[in-house]
């Protein structure tokens, strides 16, 4: 069974930088895709973007395009979610999954495995 455990959340102001990690343990295989999603008080849990298994491969959602980076550090099985430029409407819940059906790059939550128990961005005008 594998555990995900996201860290690195909390309080900024708008226009700065926060960097959220996410560790998958107790799975030898390296072999997943991870995303990331966030989730508003009130508001269904969004689509952020998704590293593939290799590092190789990335996919956005287009309104983040430009501001997160996602990242993947394939030695030490951490991926990262860079985000710069952060705005009120960011502060969320973020989330990570991995998703053992690496063939693809998937954007829809019920297509992962298994979840972190999120970590919480505010982000403040």
């Amino acid at each position: 069974q594998v555990q995900v455990a996201e860290s690195g959340g909390g309080s900024v102001q708008a226009g700065g930088s926060l960097r959220l990690s996410c560790a998958a343990s107790g799975q030898t295989d390296s072999r997943y895709n991870v995303g990331w999603f966030r989730q508003a008080p009130g508001q269904d849990r969004e689509f952020v973007g998704a590293v593939d298994w290799s590092a190789r491969h990335t996919t956005y959602t287009d309104s983040m395009k430009g501001r997160f980076t996602i990242s993947r550090d394939t030695a030490w099985n951490m991926v990262y979610l860079e985000m710069n430029n952060l705005k009120p409407e960011d502060t969320a819940v973020y989330f990570c999954a991995v998703d053992f059906n690496w063939f693809a790059l998937k954007s829809l939550a019920n297509e992962y495995d298994s979840w972190g128990q999120g970590t919480q961005v505010t982000v403040s005008s």
